[in-house]
């Protein structure tokens, strides 16, 4: 399976990238130099939630629910000419808010510090975003007739990993909630940034790749 930063480099995710550019009047390259840091991170939260039965049940039932079956990939012409409908923008900001919680800012940040662009711009591009990335989970979730946890938790690691380049993959593991307290977002911003305040972050997973405590 193609993980998802390959979709984002095919014909299907330029049309996402140039029309959420457009829809958030940023610059298209920016753009789509935020989208190939922010899905990864969006998706290792999403699997994060869904390592618990509840969280898992919740993801499924909304992949479920008909509102993010995949159509909305269908026709992402009608869905970026004349704007963005506000219902998948208020839809964007519940799926954000559900998987970010309160952290949802500080990701914004972090992506703000590491792309140049501004905290807000993120925000919007994030916004634009979540619904598309629930399109593509719904579509590929009925494809391969994903039904519980275990379904859930390999379709989120097969687009996390699919083809992506060991730098991005290392990336992504080496975030994999540093301090241990089950927070994968402050140790994604605490890497992004260059520093992490909490205690432990990526000198607690140095510590623990030595042996450490």
């Amino acid at each position: 399976m193609a993980g998802i930063l390959d979709l984002l480099n095919s014909d299907l995710g330029k049309t996402i990238i140039n029309g959420v550019a457009g829809q958030t009047g940023q610059d298209e390259s920016k753009t789509g130099g935020v989208l190939s840091m922010a899905l990864p991170v969006l998706m290792q939260a999403m699997k994060r939630n869904a390592s618990t039965p509840e969280g898992a049940q919740g993801l499924l039932g909304a992949l479920s629910g008909g509102k993010h079956d995949g159509s909305i990939l269908d026709n992402l012409g009608g869905l970026f000419s004349g704007g963005v409908d506000d219902n998948v923008l208020n839809d964007g900001g519940k799926i954000l808010g559900h998987v970010l919680g309160n952290k949802q800012q500080n990701v914004q940040n972090a992506l703000s510090q590491k792309s140049g662009m501004d905290a807000g711009a993120i925000g919007n591009i994030l916004k634009v975003a979540a619904p598309i990335l629930m399109g593509v989970l719904g579509k590929q979730s009925r494809q391969q007739n994903v039904t519980d946890s275990n379904g859930i938790g390999g379709l989120l690691g097969g687009l996390l990993g699919g083809n992506s380049p060991q730098q991005e993959q290392s990336f992504l593991e080496s975030i994999l909630d540093a301090d241990g307290d089950g927070s994968v977002i402050d140790d994604v911003a605490g890497m992004v940034l260059g520093g992490n305040k909490k205690k432990g972050g990526l000198g607690g997973l140095l510590g623990g790749l030595f042996g450490g405590k």
